[in-house]
């Protein structure tokens, strides 16, 4: 038996059959940022890193998705979860310059109300709406998968969220 490149192949030697198995040993992972406005999507924003940290994260904001906010509506609310990324003292210096009193998170001017999973629609809605129970089988195909399913959101959809 061998191993190469996600195939398993397995050699009978007594009457020489040569049988092959397609082995998905883990399944392709992208770290994407996506937004939902009332009416729209956001993104999808795909890191090149495989860890999204503070700095990462808070670079991304500020090329990709602060500018285009501030073109579509200048005056929106930003929301974030708690996750290790979106806090920090560069993070909070930098949401209360672009959302002055308008950015619900932790430690933000508005805080994050407790138990509250009715508050992410990007959880309850869209991730749901995003995945596909076929496997996929490399990042390429994962990437085209997500950016297609975003891209057929409408704003009727996101009315219902």
């Amino acid at each position: 038996m061998a191993f190469i490149d996600g195939i398993t192949y397995i050699f009978s030697f007594s009457g020489l059959n040569i049988c092959t198995f397609l082995n998905i040993v883990c399944s392709p992972k992208a770290n994407v940022w996506c937004g939902l406005m009332h009416n729209r999507v956001i993104g999808p924003f795909f890191f090149t890193e495989k860890t999204v940290s503070l700095v990462v994260y808070l670079d991304m904001l500020e090329n990709f998705i602060f500018p285009q906010l501030e073109e579509l509506q200048p005056h929106v609310f930003l929301q974030q979860d708690g996750a290790p990324p979106h806090w920090g003292t560069i993070m909070h210096s930098s949401l209360n310059d672009h959302f002055i009193g308008r950015w619900i998170g932790r430690g933000g001017p508005i805080p994050w109300p407790p138990k509250s999973p009715d508050i992410m629609p990007l959880d309850v809605f869209l991730w749901r709406f995003v995945k596909d129970r076929r496997r996929v089988l490399n990042i390429d195909d994962l990437k085209a998968r997500i950016t297609t399913a975003i891209a057929s959101v409408d704003a009727d959809m996101l009315a219902d969220t």
